[in-house]
């Protein structure tokens, strides 16, 4: 079976096909980008860290996140103007008292709502600059699925 696209193109069912394999892929990635924009499926609250009255300290930097999406996410990276690193922790609760260990990422699940918190998940923002009670910074936070979101901290 032939196709006649004008009046001196005939486009036989297997030329027809390959274009529409070249064209398939491109369709289903443009279908799903609203999907893995930035910070669409996740949303950050109360971001907030203590004050701190030297340069210098470290701090854990605590906020509820919400993955509003189907599929599962993690936590990546925070980088934040106000410090000069930031490590992921969670705390063991091993024999003997509790202690923080460093992490790859803090997972996020499915439809769930994590809150980071001293005792729990949490990311500790190193060697910060002086913060007073009233200030707020912004934090970049990157996400193995949404991407970066933008977000601002208050310090309390």
């Amino acid at each position: 079976m032939n196709l006649r696209c004008n009046s001196t193109t005939v486009l036989s069912v297997g030329t027809r096909i390959r274009a529409f394999a070249l064209i398939w892929p491109t369709a289903s990635i443009v279908a799903a980008a609203p999907a893995l924009a930035g910070g669409e499926s996740l949303k950050i609250t109360d971001a907030w860290v203590p004050a701190v009255e030297k340069s210098g300290g470290d701090v854990p930097l605590l906020m509820t996140i919400r993955n509003e999406s189907s599929s599962p996410d993690a936590l990546m990276r925070v980088r934040c103007a106000a410090a000069n690193f930031s490590e992921k922790h969670t705390v063991d609760r091993g024999e003997g008292a509790p202690a923080m260990r460093a992490i790859a990422s803090i997972p996020l699940a499915a439809d769930s709502t994590v809150t980071l918190k001293p005792d729990g998940y949490h990311v500790m923002l190193l060697q910060t600059r002086q913060l007073g009670v009233g200030e707020r910074f912004k934090c970049s936070v990157d996400f193995q699925k949404a991407g970066t979101i933008e977000t601002e901290v208050q310090v309390r």
